[in-house]
């Protein structure tokens, strides 16, 4: 897939499957913003990119913030003059500690919908103005397998994941008049190197019997199908949520 004249956005792209998506969109020749809330990590990643002989800058962005979300899209079009591609990929997850949904207080429902469901609208809001302008635009939405399996003890995520899918029917109804895809991937059981308390070591037997494919996946699972959805081989796909869950049986 070539990506040579376009500039990708990808939020939460200091670590994880967002350092993945930087490094996979840059190697297909785009112009990678790498946007993270933690703007070391973000340059680190930005300066893999560059060494490797290609183009990208590291934004330091709070997505849960408007202003800061504009920052970020400001910078991007000084930087590269256009925007493409969005990836919203930033939530929170891996610090999440499971409980019952009575114990979770409402501070810290609100932080997660803030984050994983509010920062995905608010970038979407402040690239389809560019998209416009430019006459191109991808956005793809990461989403989880959580959604559909209503997953115990993580009520705020479950809820936030599944404002995503919502958003992105919703947003491709708009923006399909401008010639704009949106669509949502739906992940489950990727491993990354970012510590993760919501899946003990003991677990994962009971989750990879559940999947028709049986291993734990890994951030290259993830790039083939977010790639596709961004490229212009998915140009007559909108609105849809593309399951990348190694099978997973739902019932």
């Amino acid at each position: 897939m070539d990506f040579n004249g376009k500039t990708v956005i990808i939020t939460g792209a200091g670590q994880g499957i967002g350092r993945a998506y930087a490094q996979a969109f840059a190697a297909a020749g785009g112009a990678v913003v790498v946007a993270d809330l933690n703007g070391k990590q973000a340059e680190s990643v930005a300066a893999e990119i560059t060494t490797a002989g290609g183009r990208a800058i590291a934004v330091t962005v709070d997505v849960a913030e408007k202003t800061s979300v504009a920052a970020m899209v400001e910078r991007t079009l000084a930087a590269f003059g256009r925007i493409d591609v969005l990836i919203n990929n930033a939530a929170i997850f891996s610090t999440l500690k499971m409980k019952p949904f009575e114990e979770i207080d409402a501070d810290e429902w609100d932080r997660v919908m803030a984050v994983n469901a509010r920062g995905v609208f608010l970038c979407c809001q402040a690239v389809a103005g560019p998209m416009r302008q430019g006459g191109y635009g991808r956005i793809v939405n990461i989403s989880s397998s959580v959604v559909v399996t209503g997953r115990k003890h993580y009520a705020h995520y479950v809820a936030s994941k599944g404002a995503v899918v919502a958003l992105t029917r919703a947003l491709a109804t708009e923006l399909g008049e401008d010639d704009i895809t949106v669509n949502a991937i739906s992940p489950h059981g990727i491993v990354t190197e970012v510590p993760r308390d919501t899946i003990k070591p003991e677990q994962w037997d009971a989750i990879i019997s559940a999947q028709a494919l049986k291993r734990k996946g890994d951030p290259s699972d993830m790039i083939g199908a977010t790639m596709f959805l961004a490229s212009d081989a998915a140009k007559y796909i909108t609105g849809q949520t593309l399951n990348v869950d190694a099978g997973l049986r739902y019932n």
